[in-house]
């Protein structure tokens, strides 16, 4: 390989190169210019994020671990949850089965890492056009491929959202959150220190797949995508389980001072991560790194991504037991280097091939001083006429419409979906998915619950990226909040088009401040997550897609909460204010054809009081259930409580003096539906009365039947009258017909 043609591999531009010969006072090897184009990918690096991002709320009072580690962790009495998001889109858009499989075993990895075991995951997924067949085909592959790793491994997918917009065609999202749970005093860090320590490489051999995986994560799409497949990694569910049940004894025996997987940029990036958080130096040696394939050198094995491989640090006199647990579990294992001294405090990493040195660097300037890159943030000019509310007829009936939406795939029920998923394994899920925004786990042996939600809206951020960055974070605690739990913490992924260019970069940078803002007025602190950029294809850039997961306890999981009906003749009040916006929403998607006009508006000071007014619900048992009003606006809210309970109807009758579009279909935020037992009154006072303590104004709209209709006047006028088979036909809508 020459070296003009390692730097093209590379991804990086001339100017970095010639900073890298600076800063070595030298031209690199080919295997430093790999290592370096890594490392300085904003997939690893961060380049054009970390001024943002150093920006975001990271502290808080139930934070344990926030960015920098493997995952992030929050904690409850002797608990810790270990939480992340990734997100695996280019891959998954080259090749979706391998691509969302190896996603999911990814983020795993990251999780029992630190020493937790994986008890849920939850999704989120875009694609593009509902009709075409490259759509049908990536859909099918994906699901396909967390479906059929993650029942492998037995971990439960249990929440997640399915988004269908023309602008992800070419390049769809798959965004992977996991969360674990462990001992406060069983978590472990990804460090490397002590000099004459040993690197134990474990798990898979290492071939050619995945090759600069990183780097091809950090450059836009073409339409010729299809010579990307090396870059696509391969996964082996099977092997991931037998590495997770080794990674946990090996933590919970406390044999190892530190554990990294091998994600992007694979043993480059673990061990020189590792070396840098222990300001250490390390020597590995490349003709003890168990190999799948012939004839493969330095510079593969350096930047291959092949999966379920990890590193581990571990104390020479611990080498006996940490085989026998290799051998127990028949995982492949070598000692590949040591750490050693670091000269005058500047850690290095050197690399032998051969008894031959290919690398020789300084780690600082590796995994540290990445360069990073502020640039001018300029209103795009597409902003003003995007604003504007298009003109649009509405031919059908409001019955239709209502029809209609629940039967549109981003609406209607996901069983297609989740049927696929063994959600249910480790017996923790407390409701079907469909019965919440999120989902709830119970922590055996305890009465406490986990709340996990994951939320984003590429057309909010579209419209108004700042607006767009707060309403990712407010719904995912929002709905953590419905089932009664109070968030503890947010993890997201940045999914936006080429920051080099002025409109993804100005919506990037306002998205951030935006979910930083509601990060800190929501007491959710930020402990990590992922950047994907460069999500374009052939220059055209998706919708910017903040997509943030939040995890939050409740102290009783009896209490938890969920919005089917309960009881007919119980009482049906909305909490919140409707509002006269129809911005941004999917009814205007639908009937006019386009993302256009004002995104909804946000107060997150009211956001916050509303939350801790409807968990104050929740947990003083005042409710019987609570739904988040989001997409499809209040009627399909109502319409799915009544289908979710199975057997209920609704009579609604609402007074607001604003349009009838966005009365019954528009997206206004900070609104909650409940339903209660009528004349409900207790030492604490009616729900009347406790919203007003809250300062949020609550609206008793109707009531729970048992006609098996939904109802919804406007003034005592009925615009809605629907039998509840009509919308359980209309809701079960199936995307794919297995």
């Amino acid at each position: 390989m020459t070296f003009e043609r390692a730097a093209e591999l590379s991804g990086l531009s001339q100017s970095e190169i010639a900073l890298i010969e600076k800063l070595l006072d030298r031209k690199p090897t080919l295997e430093e210019l790999g290592m370096f184009g890594a490392l300085w990918s904003e997939h690893c690096g961060y380049k054009n994020t970390k001024p943002m991002l150093k920006k975001l709320p990271t502290s808080g009072k139930h934070l344990i671990q926030g960015p920098g580690e493997n995952a992030g962790v929050v904690g409850f009495d002797d608990y810790a949850i270990v939480f992340k998001i990734e997100s695996h889109n280019h891959p998954s858009a080259v090749e979706p089965y391998q691509g969302a499989a190896t996603g999911v075993g990814g983020i795993l990895r990251d999780i029992f890492a630190m020493g937790a075991m994986p008890i849920a995951m939850v999704d989120s997924l875009r694609f593009g056009k509902r009709d075409s067949k490259r759509t049908r085909y990536l859909v099918g592959g994906v699901i396909a491929g967390i479906s059929d790793y993650g029942n492998r491994v037995g971990v439960p997918t249990v929440a997640g959202e399915l988004v269908f917009e023309d602008s992800y065609e070419g390049n769809p999202l798959v965004n992977v959150m996991c969360v674990g749970l462990a001992k406060k005093d069983g978590i472990c860090k990804a460090t490397a220190t002590g000099e004459g320590n040993l690197l134990f490489y474990y798990g898979s051999k290492t071939g050619r797949d995945g090759l600069g995986g990183a780097t091809f994560a950090s450059a836009e799409l073409s339409s010729e995508g299809e010579d990307k497949r090396p870059s696509v990694q391969v996964g082996d569910a099977f092997m991931e389980k037998l590495i997770l049940g080794a990674t946990l004894e090996l933590i919970d025996k406390k044999l190892v001072v530190g554990i990294q997987d091998m994600g992007a940029a694979g043993i480059t990036s673990s061990s020189c991560e590792m070396a840098a958080r222990g300001n250490s130096s390390i020597e590995i040696d490349i003709d003890t790194i168990p190999a799948r394939e012939p004839n493969m050198i330095a510079y593969e094995f350096l930047l291959s991504e092949s999966q379920e491989r990890m590193l581990a640090v571990i104390e020479p006199k611990m080498l006996d037991k940490v085989v026998e647990v290799m051998k127990k579990y028949e995982i492949d294992y070598a000692v590949i280097g040591k750490v050693t001294s670091a000269p005058s405090n500047s850690p290095r990493v050197v690399v032998k091939e051969h008894g031959k040195t290919v690398v020789d660097l300084p780690i600082g300037p590796l995994v540290h001083d990445v360069p990073t890159y502020v640039r001018d943030v300029i209103v795009p000019d597409y902003l003003a006429k995007a604003n504007v509310t298009p003109q649009y007829t509405l031919k059908s009936s409001y019955n239709d419409v209502l029809k209609e939406l629940l039967a549109d795939p981003n609406i209607a029920s996901k069983e297609w979906v989740y049927e696929r998923y063994d959600h249910h394994v480790q017996t923790n899920l407390l409701a079907e998915p469909v019965m919440a925004g999120g989902a709830m786990l119970r922590v055996k042996g305890t009465t406490k619950g986990i709340g996990i939600a994951v939320d984003g809206n590429g057309r909010y951020t579209y419209l108004d990226p700042y607006t767009g960055g707060m309403q990712a974070v407010a719904e995912a605690c929002r709905n953590i909040s419905c089932m009664g739990a109070e968030p503890y913490g947010i993890t997201n992924c940045l999914n936006f088009g080429n920051p080099e260019k002025p409109m993804p970069y100005y919506q990037l940078v306002k998205a951030i401040e935006g979910m930083g803002e509601a990060c800190r007025k929501l007491e959710a602190p930020v402990t990590g997550g992922n950047a994907s950029l460069y999500n374009e294809t052939d220059g055209e850039p998706i919708l910017p897609t903040i997509v943030v997961g939040a995890v939050g306890v409740i102290d009783d999981y009896k209490h938890a909460m969920f919005n089917g009906f309960k009881n007919a003749g119980d009482k049906i009040a909305l909490i919140g204010t409707n509002k006269d916006e129809i911005g941004g929403s999917l009814f205007l998607v639908k009937y006019a054809g386009k993302v256009a006009g004002k995104c909804p508006s946000l107060d997150i000071g009211f956001e916050v009081k509303l939350q801790k007014l409807v968990r104050d619900l929740v947990n003083q048992q005042r409710v019987h259930s609570a739904q988040d009003i989001s997409d499809g606006g209040l009627a399909v809210a109502l319409a799915e409580c009544a289908i979710n309970s199975g057997r209920f109807g609704a009579e609604i009758d609402l007074m607001d003096d604003i349009s009838l579009d966005a009365l019954l279909f528009g997206e206004s935020q900070s609104r909650i539906l409940v339903s209660y037992a009528p004349g409900d009154h207790t030492n604490n006072g009616t729900m009347h009365e406790i919203c007003l303590s809250h300062d949020v104004p609550m609206t008793e709209i109707g009531s729970v039947t048992d006609t098996g209709r939904i109802v919804i006047k406007v003034k005592g006028k009925t615009v809605i009258d629907l039998s509840l088979a009509e919308a359980e036909k209309a809701y079960h809508t199936r995307y794919i017909e297995e």
